[in-house]
């Protein structure tokens, strides 16, 4: 596996504030807002967030921000067509979203690296499911982070039907790197909805990871699995959807703000790209990953 750098300083800093901050009223305050289509607080969130990141609203479908009823709407923003090109060849895993890998490679035995001297494990992540965790031991893995300013709709990284689909109710910290470094644990400790696919490649998962003022995670097959206040307490197999077949390439959901994917695939069925690293950026129909011969 490939290791990120070490903690930096803050980041403890960073991680305490969280554990002190009520993240659940945070995130049911911010679900509300988001979906406000009261004007002035629409506009009041949209000005603030052009202002801090620099977005191309060229590639969205609707490119002027204000023509949304809501910022959620906005924020979920579908691109037009043509700006993100599916690879087409056939042994081609492509990324589900535009990001920045936080960590993948090799699942050893049953551990994911989450950072430099974080780890965590296949059973904590897929919450005791034995069958799944005896599917992917062994396997490869790949952390994405979805920032902000990125698109965030997730696409289907191949080919695949729909066999379970499992939310899992957890704590909402934070995904991005600073508390990736400095909680332990943190992306099976966090809410998510665990998405399993059989393939040609045989199985494989997409993991969508809750995260502090997500709110809610919404898949085209499922709809809305977490919205507040109706939280699931226990894990949950949610029914709805299955035996749907996905192209490669196509939607399958969409964070309600920024969070993270985690991709897992069977042992000996694919093989990283060389430029799959921690840290890189990634594209939404790019290849990083290809099919092993078998």
């Amino acid at each position: 596996m490939t290791e990120a750098p070490p903690i930096k300083p803050g980041d403890r800093w960073f991680a305490a504030l969280q554990y002190i901050l009520p993240k659940r009223a945070l995130s049911r305050l911010i679900y509300s807002v988001a979906r406000s289509e009261v004007r002035w607080i629409r506009n009041t969130f949209l000005r603030i967030f052009l202002k801090v990141y620099r977005l191309n609203l060229a590639e969205a479908v609707q490119p002027d921000p204000f023509a949304y009823r809501s910022f959620n709407e906005f924020f979920t923003r579908a691109l037009r067509s043509g700006a993100r090109p599916i690879a087409a060849e056939p042994d081609a895993i492509v990324s589900p979203v535009d990001g920045t890998v936080s960590q993948c490679g090799e699942i050893e035995g049953d551990l994911l690296i989450q950072a430099k001297g974080q780890h965590y494990s296949l059973q904590q992540l897929l919450a005791g499911d034995a069958e799944a965790v005896a599917t992917y031991s062994g396997g490869r893995f790949a952390c994405i982070y979805l920032a902000p300013y990125n698109y965030h709709r997730i696409h289907m990284p191949y080919g695949g039907t729909a066999r379970d689909n499992v939310y899992v109710p957890g704590e909402l910290f934070s995904v991005n790197a600073a508390t990736a470094r400095a909680v332990p644990r943190v992306f099976a400790r966090n809410e998510r909805l665990i998405c399993d696919f059989t393939t040609p490649l045989g199985r494989m998962a997409v993991i969508l990871v809750g995260a502090l003022f997500v709110g809610s995670i919404e898949t085209v097959h499922c709809g809305e699995v977490n919205p507040p206040p109706r939280r699931r307490k226990t894990p949950t197999r949610v029914a709805t959807g299955l035996g749907r077949h996905f192209a490669k390439g196509e939607e399958l959901g969409r964070f309600n703000m920024g969070s993270t994917v985690i991709l897992l695939f069977e042992r000996n069925r694919i093989a990283w790209e060389p430029t799959l690293l921690p840290e890189s950026t990634v594209q939404l129909g790019r290849p990083i990953a290809r099919a092993v011969k078998r």
